[in-house]
């Protein structure tokens, strides 16, 4: 329960400061401490090389009244592991690591030690475990799963390598028959792990994350030992043997918390926004007509009127409305058609509120013909008044 307590605090106090991570991409470097739980092991064969006992090889269970009826095995306190590692990312999410680790227990119980059987004894001492692996992870993305955000990204993994494991001082008594058991001894295997564990980025240190991990290590095999026991008091030795032992492969599970650091540049900071320049009022409006008329459409008063609201929206010096004519009439009928369809255009302006004396206007008759055409020719388009805001 403490455990599980102090990962939820972390994992809440580590909200406020999380970011969008990143796919690892080359150099980094990581480091973690944490508890290590290392479970039972059984002593297998027991030889003897010296003292009473020698030349005798002792296998369990034994059938000698002297010797234990069942299997000794070692029990441990829980105790300490840290690491650290150089890893390449090669930002798809694979990585590859070095890693360094370190593992400490407290000796706690011999239970059937290999002279008397049937109690457990009090133990002594430690036993401390040094690797070196190689390790291959995947980190796993869940954007799809996010909505596209990463503020945590959990990964998996195995390594390999090799690991030595020490005994200092182990040691433990007895307690139905005067002996003591002592080792100091260490030795060396192959060893392998799996890896699973998430990140979660540092918003205020680009590149670095925390990281959080359950790690299960093993060595492979037998290690071979060595001992002796002294038979009498501690004090008062009667008689010493000297002893080779075997212990099974000792598994371990363990939970960390660290730190990682990438050395790759931060990603480059996303475009700025550019926000498009408004859209600026048309100046130039077409209004027109029928043929030989200077009345107004319900189309035409739609486009003055807009004219009007947009002469509002920007600054302007006057307000031109110049009118025209196709060639179907004679030039002088023409220019005064053109200039009356001009008059009822700066009218109807004034009425959306455009002041008279902003408003200048024109007459061309049938001169600068929108569609080029030849005399006596009804042009829709050349039938028009132009408004063009200065």
């Amino acid at each position: 329960m403490r455990l599980r307590s102090a990962l939820l605090a972390a994992t809440v106090l580590a909200t406020p400061i999380v970011a969008k991570a990143q796919p690892i991409n080359g150099l980094y470097i990581g480091a973690g401490v944490g508890a290590n739980f290392r479970l039972s092991q059984n002593m297998t064969g027991v030889s003897s090389t010296l003292g009473p006992l020698g030349g005798a090889v002792f296998t369990f269970p034994s059938s000698s009244p002297f010797l234990s009826l069942t299997q000794p095995t070692l029990y441990t306190d829980p105790g300490f592991v840290g690491l650290g590692s150089v890893g390449w990312g090669f930002g798809n999410g694979l990585r590859v690591e070095v890693e360094g680790n370190w593992r400490y227990n407290t000796i706690s119980t011999l239970h059937n030690s290999p002279i008397v059987s049937g109690f457990p004894t009090a133990g002594g001492g430690n036993v401390q475990t040094y690797g070196v692996l190689a390790n291959v992870l995947y980190d796993i993305d869940i954007t799809r799963w996010t909505h596209g955000y990463r503020w945590v990204v959990p990964y998996v993994g195995v390594g390999a390598g090799y690991a030595w494991t020490n005994f200092t001082n182990f040691h433990a008594y007895g307690v139905t028959f005067p002996y003591n058991f002592s080792s100091t001894t260490s030795n060396g295997n192959f060893a392998y792990q799996a890896i699973a564990g998430i990140s979660i980025p540092v918003s205020t240190i680009p590149n670095l994350a925390i990281t959080a991990e359950y790690r299960f290590f093993s060595q492979i095999g037998t290690n071979d030992f060595h001992g002796s026991i002294f038979t009498g008091p501690p004090q008062l030795p009667l008689g010493k043997t000297f002893l080779s032992y075997k212990l099974n492969p000792s598994y371990n599970n363990a939970v960390l918390v660290g730190v990682r650091y990438n050395f790759a540049p931060p990603p480059p900071p996303p475009p700025p926004v550019v926000t498009p320049p408004p859209v600026q009022p048309a100046r130039s409006y077409l209004v027109f007509f029928d043929w030989d008329k200077a009345t107004l459409t319900d189309r035409a008063r739609q486009i003055i009127r807009e004219a009007a609201d947009n002469s509002r929206r920007v600054q302007y010096t006057r307000i031109e409305v110049n009118g025209y004519t196709d060639t179907s009439g004679t030039p002088r009928y023409n220019l005064g058609l053109s200039i009356r369809r001009a008059q009822a255009v700066a009218a109807e302006l004034v009425r959306d509120g455009v002041p008279r004396e902003a408003i200048s206007i024109h007459g061309f008759g049938q001169t600068h013909l929108l569609v080029p055409t030849g005399p006596g020719v009804r042009e829709p388009q050349n039938r028009r008044v132009e408004i063009i805001i200065q």
